[in-house]
């Protein structure tokens, strides 16, 4: 158990700090490739919605049924809907023009103007971004705590779509600026939220988890990854490339996951 508990942490860390590639993206490279970004989004979004159907919730319901008969499938359903209900609330809290899901090309970012404007909107991104990533490290980690193969694919799949987050923090600080290490720095911290939900879902459930109580989660965690596929990942897979890449690489992202979790 302890090393499973380790594992998960590790993997939780590894993908917030995904955000600090965007960050050399954004340095190294004039232009976004909106088709790897399209494509890479859209297979991240088919992981996580395997893995949710798949695995987290169709092994909770049936294990709650299971354990508490027909009420049993009832709170799946309700804890699923519940964690949809979660990640809607945080998302709430972040103001539409400030949200990280309205993600930017490096170019376009790149052409603004006035300096303090440009700094304040990178912190403010930087702030919104960490307030989504909470809940995703959250859900790493306690997928990483029902299998190791399941916690690493979803870490893939976080990590994956918070590469564009991290460009989106790194690029208006840096021309506003001038600096790299402070760019790189802001990016990094916006995904140190995510070790930081696996904590808090360390303290909050580990001392009390009964096999219900982790079933009921691990149904919770499924709604959250849903909702964060629906709302943002595809949307902004769309966003980025053709239509047909989002979808042929949401496939990708299925297809493997039923090979590797046989």
């Amino acid at each position: 158990m302890n090393n499973q508990l380790l594992c998960a942490f590790i993997l939780s860390g590894l993908a917030g700090l995904a955000t600090g590639i965007g960050s050399c993206i954004a340095f190294f490279f004039k232009h976004s490739n909106k088709r790897i970004l399209s494509l890479s989004l859209g297979f991240s979004g088919g992981v996580m919605i395997y893995i949710s159907f798949i695995e987290l919730f169709s092994d909770a319901r049936l294990k709650l049924i299971e354990n508490n008969g027909k009420i049993g499938g009832l709170w799946a359903i309700g804890a699923f809907f519940g964690g949809m209900f979660l990640a809607l609330l945080i998302d709430r809290l972040i103001p539409e023009s400030r949200n990280p899901h309205e993600m930017r090309p490096i170019e376009a970012m790149s052409r603004r103007a006035q300096r303090r404007k440009i700094f304040r909107s990178g912190m403010i991104f930087a702030l919104a971004i960490a307030i989504h990533n909470f809940p995703e490290g959250m859900a790493v980690f306690m997928t990483g705590m029902m299998t190791p193969e399941t916690g690493i694919f979803t870490a893939l799949a976080v990590a994956i779509h918070n590469i564009p987050e991290g460009i989106t923090v790194s690029v208006p600080i840096y021309h506003a600026t001038g600096s790299k290490r402070k760019a790189f720095f802001w990016s990094f911290v916006s995904g140190l939220s995510e070790p930081l939900g696996a904590l808090f879902a360390y303290f909050l459930f580990l001392p009390f988890l009964t096999q219900t109580l982790l079933m009921l989660i691990f149904a919770a965690v499924a709604g959250i990854m849903v909702f964060i596929t629906f709302d943002e990942l595809l949307p902004l897979a769309r966003e980025y490339g053709e239509h047909h890449l989002a979808i042929y690489g949401l496939i990708s992202g299925m297809i493997l996951m039923s090979v590797v979790l046989l």
